[in-house]
């Protein structure tokens, strides 16, 4: 909207609305999000005005959509639907999991190239043409170092086991999912604005400095996994009340003793 209308503000509000999807039935897959979801939101204000880049927090540098409705197993891994008595409910598949592998890898390698150094992209085109010269099962693939790119990732609180698998097949470091894991700890799934509660957090409890290339990476049914690029046009240390009295080693403490 704002490349095709200049001079022009957009406000942008993300929320999870469980209310209104409470399933009341029986069907095991479908109580799912009773548990997983909370109630939560977001709202942003995007400007293309001139007059206000020198107050904006950040510069709008990427988006990258990805989307599997094409496949019907990534389509109906997500779905509402009635149950076998009529009631209405939102399904999870038990092939969620892999469908949103799926879903991040094609994300991030068309992310990669807009992003990365060129050294980091070069090892990873070496890595494609090794792979299939000497076929793929004998060499593992080279998954780029994303650390080298952003200097802060806003995860979708999707659950525990979102987080940690992003953890893994990116291969972050603790400093880079703790803002997640924190904004799961205390506020549970609030779906898409829950990258928004992630950046609240860097900005109050971290701190992001000049320049400093934050990475927001969200998924939702359909199957999406949708990435934004933001860079930070100066220091901000805001103190969102959300955050307020967070206590990050009694999270550390409660986690530990829940592997």
């Amino acid at each position: 909207m704002l490349q095709l209308l200049p001079n022009t503000y957009v406000l942008v509000v993300s929320t999870e609305n469980i209310t209104q999807n409470w399933y009341f039935g029986n069907t095991k897959s479908m109580l799912i999000p009773n548990c997983l979801f909370r109630v939560g939101g977001a709202a942003m204000l995007l400007s293309n005005k001139r007059m206000d880049a020198w107050r904006s927090k950040y510069e709008l540098q990427h988006v990258v959509r990805t989307h599997l409705a094409a496949n019907d197993a990534a389509f109906n891994c997500v779905v509402e639907q009635e149950d076998a008595e009529g009631t209405r409910g939102v399904k999870l598949s038990k092939e969620l999991m892999a469908i949103a592998g799926e879903a991040l890898k094609a994300n991030i390698t068309t992310l990669g190239p807009l992003v990365l150094p060129i050294s980091e992209q070069m090892l990873f085109a070496a890595n494609l043409l090794v792979r299939k010269t000497l076929g793929k099962k004998r060499m593992r693939p080279y998954i780029p170092d994303f650390k080298l790119a952003f200097e802060h990732v806003c995860i979708h609180t999707g659950g525990r086991g979102v987080i940690d698998e992003i953890e893994k097949q990116l291969s972050l470091t603790p400093e880079y999912v703790d803002p997640s894991r924190a904004t799961l700890y205390r506020f549970g799934n609030v779906s898409s604005s829950s990258i928004w509660y992630v950046l609240a957090y860097i900005e109050s409890c971290k701190g992001v400095c000049k320049g400093d290339r934050v990475w927001q990476l969200a998924f939702g049914s359909g199957f999406k996994c949708n990435s934004a690029v933001w860079r930070a046009n100066r220091r901000i240390s805001d103190k969102h009340s959300a955050w307020d009295l967070f206590d990050h080693d009694k999270m550390a403490a409660d986690l530990a003793q829940h592997p």
